[in-house]
């Protein structure tokens, strides 16, 4: 069963009063915009019935639109009725049984026809509604996947790859080297949009992050839903682009909420309780990878995989060219604009040149190596792995981070340095009074 979304939210998006024989069918055009995108965009075969997980809360509001569509304005009532017992904090739910009510009286107009409603809330459902419809139109492409998942190491079974611009988390589950989505959620970002720079701009990260911890909800205040996943931000290249802030979380939502509004936190990215709940089962702190992009860029599994073997090339004849202890050729896989810690490339080049001569020999192995393209800068890819490093007279375990970067036709290496242990740190909106609660909080 494949639903045109475009099609039925016409009235939505030009909002006109209908009359006449037609009004139920104007009455499921303008809902739709409540339908969120299902974990499955098809029916299974034997209707949605047939589905081996049970319906969630957006799957159960498409039922309703359904039966509205169908000229079952009953049944819809009855669905809808259902939805709220079961997710009695769904605003929206609340919002399409309004209209249900009120299309059996007189002509609804679009989603939202009531006169007591604040005009700003209204306006947040409907955004919120937008965003889901959208999802549910614009699918990601069937047989693509997200160019950034390059490799992820042994560790890394699964990735989370979040679409900032549309609301909307893929959960990937990584098979044999390829992708496969498992999972995608409905979610909101910061009040300002995306792309953060600074403190307290109310803006939501844009880059190659992973989940450091987990912190229950029975140790975080309400806001905060059933728990929270924070994340490296800021990594290793926001620091060197001079960003600043701190405390982004992916986490839930009050207990008196289903989901927030699309544009509503102070840059943490926020899912209903039981979506977070649902996420948690692929999430694994200390591993999983999450990439925040302003639109996902999809490609072909092969254009992937071509690009995965362009770039280990390139990253092997770097760990080559170091075995050879031959300086120069080593040195000429770091970019002019490299950085590490505390080097530009001249004194990267001086400390390498003086640390060679006393060599007789190098052997470099890596061990869980992860490659992700960076969704926030173009040509831009963010490596990590375990170096073993031995010589005549060093050997020692470090596990790194690199990025490299396109110079003319090659990769080379903008910036190295030991990877860093993250350091948990609170969102900017965590109530004041609650800030020593959280030490005691599960970090693992």
């Amino acid at each position: 069963m494949k639903i045109d979304l475009m099609r039925l939210l016409l009235p939505f998006i030009r909002p006109t009063p209908i009359r006449g024989p037609g009004l139920q069918r104007a009455v499921a055009r303008a809902l739709v915009a409540t339908a969120a995108s299902l974990v499955w965009i098809t029916a299974p075969a034997g209707g949605l019935e047939a589905a081996a997980k049970p319906l969630s809360a957006d799957a159960q509001l498409e039922r309703v639109i359904a039966n509205v569509g169908r000229g079952a304005l009953t049944n819809a009532i009855g669905e809808i009725d259902r939805l709220i017992e079961q997710f009695p904090n769904f605003r929206l739910a609340h919002l399409v049984r309004g209209d249900l009510l009120l299309a059996r009286v007189q002509p609804i107009a679009a989603l939202g026809n009531s006169a007591y409603a604040a005009r700003e809330r209204l306006d947040e459902l409907r955004a919120e509604a937008r965003l889901r419809v959208r999802a549910g139109r614009e699918v990601p492409p069937a047989n693509q996947v997200p160019r950034y998942l390059l490799q992820l190491d042994a560790t890394q079974t699964s990735a989370i790859v979040i679409d900032a611009g549309r609301s909307r988390i893929y959960v990937y589950a990584i098979e044999n080297g390829t992708p496969r989505l498992v999972r995608d959620f409905y979610s909101t970002i910061g009040k300002l949009g995306i792309g953060k720079e600074r403190e307290s701009d109310r803006k939501t990260p844009i880059g190659v992050y992973q989940v450091t911890s987990w912190l229950p909800g029975n140790r975080l205040p309400d806001l905060y839903g059933k728990g929270a996943f924070p994340i490296d931000y800021p990594n290793a290249r926001d620091r060197l682009l001079g960003r600043t802030g701190y405390g982004i979380w992916i986490h839930g939502v009050p207990s008196d909420t289903y989901a927030r509004a699309p544009l509503a936190s102070d840059g943490c990215v926020a899912l209903a309780n039981p979506d977070l709940e649902a996420l948690a089962a692929y999430v694994r702190p200390g591993a999983t990878p999450v990439l925040i992009a302003r639109q996902v860029e999809w490609v072909a599994p092969s254009v992937l995989r071509a690009e995965r073997e362009t770039f280990l090339a390139a990253l092997d004849a770097w760990r080559r060219d170091w075995e050879s202890n031959d300086v120069e050729r080593y040195l000429a896989h770091y970019a002019k604009e490299f950085r590490t810690s505390d080097k530009d490339i001249e004194g990267w080049k001086a400390h390498k040149r003086r640390v060679s001569a006393g060599k007789s020999w190098i052997k470099v192995a890596l061990d869980k190596l992860s490659v992700l393209r960076d969704p926030g800068a173009k040509e831009l890819i963010s490596v990590s792995f375990d170096q073993d490093y031995r010589s005549s007279n060093l050997s020692q375990r470090t596990r790194k981070r690199q990025y490299w970067a396109r110079e003319g036709t090659r990769w080379k290496i903008v910036y190295e340095a030991p990877a860093q242990a993250p350091v948990l740190a609170l969102p900017e909106s965590y109530p004041a009074g609650a800030r020593a609660e959280v030490s005691t909080a599960k970090h693992n």
